[in-house]
């Protein structure tokens, strides 16, 4: 077993091969040495600003899209190498959308240029249609020079510091006034006008760090894109108009571009630095302290009055009174017949609760890894890509878990659960994937996997997952022993009685999803922020203490309302516990990404996409929550009812 691990790893480092690794291999460059940009996909920024014709700011309030292009998509007509190389990527960059490739920029250490010469385009009405729209809608470009993204130098008035936004402008927006082009009784009305200017010239800003000896090391990167309206190939006139592109006839595009060397005594271990901006840290501190002490507090409150009310319930029924000829049980004593009672459809839960412990330990080992440093969001794809090769490694754990539940349950049908564990949520999953793909494919999108990469991932996963989880599901059905129950299940169900309303599945579900979703919240902001908007996320360790207290509360609070119901002579709590655990919290985890859109989703394709990766994010939510809230109650009943004694 341990052999196929092995091999296992050593197949997907061969297969998803990553053209930079940082903090291991710095790359130096001589005088002369030639610098490689690479270039790629062009994504959509939400958070993009214009000028007004009086020089005022105004922030964009156009449509928002989900996906993005190939820099060598035709309608853009970009400047191309003679021969166009697809670089290497990691798998996670590939699922990601980043499609990089060479460009036909010359760059060399320390040779400043000015206003060269790139190339000269036609672009056709029809595609100036589609690139005017992109420019009005906040499209930026990605480039990469030594492994660094060109960005644009922003100020954040909130800290009052500068840093490095990722991508540049494919464009810029004028707003001017003016009066409409139809005739109507309102034509005295002034307009607002959007006139788009594309970027024909780019600044390309090199900072170095001098090592000595002519030992050079690039250290930031920025991009002052420019619109230049001109006749000829090399003139770079900044103060002549900027370049529209006629929507009804052919446009003749020069491309120029011009290299600047800036000297910077950072060092290249901390030149991501500039790049790591936390937005806002004050409101985020503030708001992540006051959720933590909050529900620390009422988890700590409920958590004593659960263990006191325990001991006295324990201490109760464990009394042996001589005086007395008889004693009636009373409370979840009177459930001992009934808790471990094999619940409808068990098959389909221990698959489930199964799925949710793997989502929960590649999870887990995911931020663990990610918080200590190991995955740099300077490696991209690296996360994606280090939490596909966990995923697919703990199935043999749950299949362990679920075979061992499906034990406890004292199910029969040991063959299916094996053969549906590891393929009912993956396969969910998969088929979602390939379902929002469609959608990419029909708008062009780099977004789209390519069907290599989708064939490569189920090869993977029947190859080397699948076994994995078939082993699990072997020993655990030889050596689990969890169907030694505490007590006996008697023959015939014991009647439940009518439960308070607040104690029914729905408003309980409700009411016990605040607390897990309240730890989550902050954390769960600046992950979509980083998911839709194309930011950088490395906060780990404020994510890896919201994971802690997003367990911590989720069990705490499903084995508060488990003791409850069954103090009310409800012992139906195996299905209760999943659905309490996990849908309260989702159900709040996908009204907050309906009301996170506050910008104006573009079309069709995007809605779906928006709507589709949300409702998994939910869902998966839902699987590793309600785990959590099963398992935590297995325990605790089972813990429980072997401290009580029964005739």
């Amino acid at each position: 077993m341990l052999s196929h691990t092995l091999l296992f790893v050593c197949l997907l480092t061969s297969l998803v091969k990553a053209f930079y690794l940082p903090g291991v291999a710095p790359t130096t460059y001589h005088s002369k040495d030639e610098i490689q940009l690479l270039v790629n996909h062009l994504t959509p920024s939400v958070y993009f600003q214009h000028e007004d014709e009086k020089g005022n700011i105004v922030k964009g309030d156009k449509e928002h899209y989900l996906y993005s292009y190939d820099y060598y998509y035709n309608k853009f007509h970009f400047c191309k190498p003679e021969k166009i190389l697809k670089q290497p990527e990691s798998l996670g960059s590939i699922i990601f959308g980043d499609r990089i490739f060479n460009s036909p920029f010359q760059l060399n250490m320390l040779d400043e240029k000015e206003c060269v010469p790139l190339c000269t385009t036609n672009i056709p009405g029809e595609d100036a249609k589609f690139v005017n729209r992109l420019i009005r809608n906040g499209f930026m470009q990605n480039w990469l020079i030594d492994g660094l993204p060109a960005g644009r130098e922003v100020h954040d008035s909130r800290t009052n510091s500068n840093f490095y936004g990722t991508g540049f402008q494919l464009g810029f927006v004028d707003i001017t006034e003016g009066y409409p082009n139809v005739e109507n009784e309102h034509k005295n009305i002034m307009q607002h006008m959007e006139v788009p200017y594309l970027a024909n010239h780019f600044e390309i800003n090199i900072e170095y760090h001098d090592r000595g000896n002519d030992n050079y090391r690039v250290v930031g990167v920025t991009v002052n894109p420019g619109s230049i309206k001109r006749t000829s190939p090399d003139s770079c006139n900044y103060d002549s108009d900027g370049l529209t592109l006629s929507e009804t006839e052919d446009n003749e595009v020069h491309f120029t571009y011009s290299v600047r060397f800036k000297k910077s005594d950072r060092v290249w271990a901390t030149r991501w630095d500039k790049y790591l901006h936390v937005y806002d840290p004050t409101i985020q501190w503030f708001s992540l302290i006051n959720c933590s002490i909050i529900v620390v507090a009422l988890s700590s409150v409920v958590l004593h009055m659960l263990l006191r009310a325990l001991k006295n319930d324990l201490s109760r029924y464990n009394e042996f009174n001589l005086d007395s000829e008889f004693h009636e049980d009373s409370g979840w004593k009177l459930s001992h017949g009934d808790v471990f009672r094999i619940p409808p459809r068990s098959l389909l839960l221990s698959v489930l609760v199964g799925s949710g412990v793997q989502l929960f330990l590649m999870t887990a080992c995911s931020i663990v890894f990610a918080a200590l440093g190991f995955l740099s969001p300077s490696s991209r794809g690296s996360l994606p890509t280090v939490m596909f090769i966990l995923y697919a490694l703990f199935g043999f754990v749950g299949s362990y878990t679920s075979m061992a539940i499906y034990k406890f349950f004292k199910g029969p049908y040991w063959k299916i659960n094996m053969l549906l564990t590891p393929v009912l949520v993956p396969g969910g999953i998969f088929i979602t994937i390939i379902f929002l793909n469609f959608f990419l494919v029909f708008v062009h999108s780099s977004g789209a996997i390519p069907a290599g990469t989708l064939f490569t991932i189920i090869l993977l996963w029947f190859v080397f997952s699948i076994p994995l989880s078939f082993a699990g599901s072997l020993i655990s059905r030889k050596r689990c022993s969890l169907d030694n129950h505490p007590t006996k299940t008697n023959q015939i169900a014991r009647q439940i009685p009518i439960q308070p309303w607040y104690l029914k599945t729905v408003p309980v579900s409700l009411i016990a999803g605040v607390f897990p979703f309240a730890s989550i919240a902050v954390e769960l902001y600046f992950i979509y922020t980083s998911l839709w908007f194309n930011k950088i996320f490395y906060m780990f360790g404020f994510l890896l203490f919201s994971f802690l207290l997003l367990t911590f509360t989720t069990a705490l609070v499903t084995m508060l309302t488990t003791y409850h119901s069954l103090c009310l002579e409800n012992w139906k709590w195996q299905w209760r516990s999943f659905i309490i655990g996990g849908c309260g919290c989702a159900i709040y985890v996908f009204i907050h990404s309906i009301l996170f859109t506050k910008f104006k989703l573009g079309g069709f394709t995007t809605v779906i996409l928006y709507l589709g990766y949300s409702a998994l994010i939910s869902v998966l939510c839902c699987i590793v929550t309600g785990s959590i809230g099963f398992i935590s109650s297995m325990f605790f009943i089972r813990k429980i009812y072997s401290s009580i004694k029964v005739d």
